[in-house]
């Protein structure tokens, strides 16, 4: 599988809230109940355990687009990008306007190189114009692997103007300065990313970027 410099900081995003409209208090055992066992797994870590919720939700309702994004969700945390792309295309053939999908089917494409896909599905979650801070910096990881750098640049300008806090997107501008030989600006975003995120394995390779690139202007 081939990831730009070893690692990937992409977006996969869950969709929250309740399935069915229910107020409080689904009765255990009801597809509205697995869902939310399932949504809390999922932000514990407990991709897997979450994976199996997920799907006895699907099996009580199979029409459901939001549960296939969730269990894709949950597989993308467990590198099972076919999985991924599997269960996002099936909530697209339920819902062709959910655009979480499209983000979650970008982010799968990307982890598995296929970097045109990922830009054909960032594209249409951007043009409906939902979440697209997100879609923009998988659209910019997709656009510095293939070095296409000055418009992965102009994608992470766009998603920080959406949302300054978006750690990921000071993240591949970081790499796309570094590769442009635009030292000072990669060490500034590889530091805001440091402030932002708290992916502690990523926050780790960019105090190594900032050292090496400290390092050779001495």
């Amino acid at each position: 599988m081939k990831r730009l410099f070893g690692v990937i900081a992409l977006i996969v995003l869950l969709i929250s809230g309740t399935l069915l409209g229910a107020c409080s208090g689904p009765p255990e055992g009801s597809a509205e109940w697995y869902f939310q066992h399932a949504y809390k797994l999922s932000k514990a870590g407990a991709y897997e355990e979450a994976i199996i919720a997920y799907t006895d939700a699907i099996k009580i309702e199979p029409m459901m687009a939001k549960l296939y994004v969730n269990r894709a969700a949950a597989y993308a945390n467990l590198e099972n990008f076919d999985q991924v792309i599997a269960d996002c295309t099936k909530a697209l053939s339920l819902d062709p306007d959910l655009a979480l999908a499209y983000i979650n089917r970008a982010y799968a494409y990307n982890a598995k190189g296929d970097f045109q896909l990922a830009i054909q599905d960032s594209n249409k979650a951007i043009d409906m114009g939902k979440n697209v801070a997100e879609a923009y910096v998988n659209r910019a990881y997709s656009y510095l692997s293939l070095g296409q750098l000055e418009r992965a640049v102009a994608d992470c300008n766009e998603a920080i103007e959406l949302n300054s806090s978006l750690s990921q997107a000071y993240f591949h501008r970081a790499y796309a300065f570094k590769a442009l030989d635009k030292k000072d600006e990669a060490i500034a975003n590889f530091n805001t990313y440091i402030r932002l995120s708290n992916n502690q394995a990523l926050i780790e390779k960019a105090r190594q970027e900032i050292q090496e690139l400290t390092e050779e202007e001495k």
